[in-house]
């Protein structure tokens, strides 16, 4: 039999390494308990830690770019060519809104905002169509067997496959005089039209470039959505549009708002659908800044309007952010 008493420790069978300092006891040094007494490791902190520098390396890259914008559009403009010169000034914002004669008097100048006045206008215009098109699409997405569902999903990604440039191209194929659509048009005796580079144009590429950004959310929204509820809602009397409304649409909203968010944002300051689709001719924001960087040199302008379309699209996710925690929760009611 053994000796061993309940209190007796039983030695370990795995040899101390050359930095485990461990007594006759086998325990480890005062200072070394103490440290892991103060400090413990609790779980998950490791894998915080090692979060750390992708963390620091994503703001760097996400905020970096944007200070320096920020920074460019209170500085100001050098008297030959482009960059800035680093003494602070407000004239880059002062030129949103005001114009200087030859004689240093100033006086409103509406040019500006009515560049944002067409961008609004667009950014608008196509997030209104692309949620009106992306509901039912998404509802009957969601309405089909789960591999049907699969199937029809990846044929809304399909255009992320193709750039976006080449897309906007294809485009300007379709629109132009001899494309397929003006010859429908002469087919049914309305003769040709001028669709390409023009404010139709643009607006129907940002349709078609923004329109999967409304179907993904709205359909993720409704994918798992229990559709019992509308039949108990037609047992309990309720009538189609009711059920529609208070029933379907109030479930949608979260992805709803998602939708109108992913597609205003971007569409506020789009760039290359104006360009090719609208000739030039349909000045928005985007290319304004554009041709304040290239031709006019002029940074701290080109900066101040940047950062005047980030205060636009902060305010814009904030309030999508907001209204759609709101739809949520009376979706969760």
């Amino acid at each position: 039999m053994s000796g061993a008493t309940p209190n007796s420790k039983t030695a370990t069978t795995q040899p101390a390494g050359e930095h485990d300092k461990r007594d006759e006891h086998g325990e480890r040094p005062a200072w070394t308990r103490w440290f892991a007494s103060a400090h413990p490791v609790k779980p998950g902190m490791l894998n915080r830690l090692w979060s750390v520098p992708s963390i620091l390396i994503g703001l760097l890259f996400t905020l970096g770019p944007i200070g320096v914008i920020v920074a460019f559009s209170f500085m100001s403009r050098p008297d030959m060519g482009g960059g800035v010169v680093f003494r602070f000034s407000t004239d880059a914002y002062e030129k949103l809104l005001f114009r200087h004669d030859y004689f240093g008097n100033r006086s409103f100048d509406a040019r500006y905002l009515a560049v944002f006045g067409t961008s609004l206008w667009q950014a608008l215009l196509t997030t209104a169509i692309c949620v009106a098109l992306a509901f039912p699409i998404a509802l009957w997405m969601s309405m089909k067997s789960a591999k049907v569902q699969q199937i029809l999903v990846l044929l809304v990604t399909i255009p992320f496959w193709t750039n976006l440039i080449v897309r906007t191209y294809a485009w300007m194929l379709i629109l132009n005089e001899n494309g397929p659509v003006n010859w429908l048009l002469r087919l049914l005796g309305m003769g040709s039209q001028q669709l390409l580079y023009t404010s139709f144009a643009s607006v129907i590429g940002l349709i078609y470039t923004f329109l999967p950004f409304a179907i993904l959310p709205m359909y993720s929204a409704l994918s798992g959505f229990d559709f019992r509820l509308v039949e108990a809602a037609y047992d309990l009397g309720a009538h189609k549009p009711t059920v529609m409304r208070r029933v379907i649409l109030r479930a949608a909203m979260p992805g709803v708002m998602s939708g109108i968010a992913l597609c205003f944002i971007p569409a506020f300051g789009s760039y290359v659908q104006p360009v090719l689709l609208g000739g030039g001719r349909v000045l928005m924001v985007g290319n304004l800044i554009a041709s304040q960087f290239a031709e006019a040199r002029n940074w701290p302008f080109g900066a101040a309007l940047s950062t005047v379309i980030l205060a636009v699209t902060l305010l814009g996710a904030l309030a999508a952010s907001i209204m759609g925690g709101m739809a949520s929760r009376k979706a969760g009611a």
